[in-house]
């Protein structure tokens, strides 16, 4: 029950990032929409897995993926702002 808990959490946290990345895209940062992709399909994934919702896993393989490049490229793009 405490893990299941922690997973709840952790999704709100993911929800949360997810949320202030738009609030950085409605304040002209380029880097909210990174945050928006990675934790918004972040949360998704690990909602459809929690709750053992059917979806295929290419579809799931894919958008973590997806979520993956583009922390890579905030991640590319943090380190090189001078």
């Amino acid at each position: 029950m405490v893990m299941e808990s922690l997973q709840y959490i952790s999704i709100l946290i993911e929800t949360i990032i997810a949320i202030l990345g738009v609030v950085m895209i409605f304040k002209k940062r380029v880097y909210g929409w990174f945050f928006l992709i990675t934790f918004g399909i972040y949360a998704f994934y690990d909602i459809v897995r929690l709750n053992s919702i059917e979806i295929g896993t290419e579809i799931l393989y894919v958008s973590f993926f997806i979520a993956t490049l583009s922390a890579l490229v905030l991640t590319w793009k943090v380190y090189n702002k001078k």
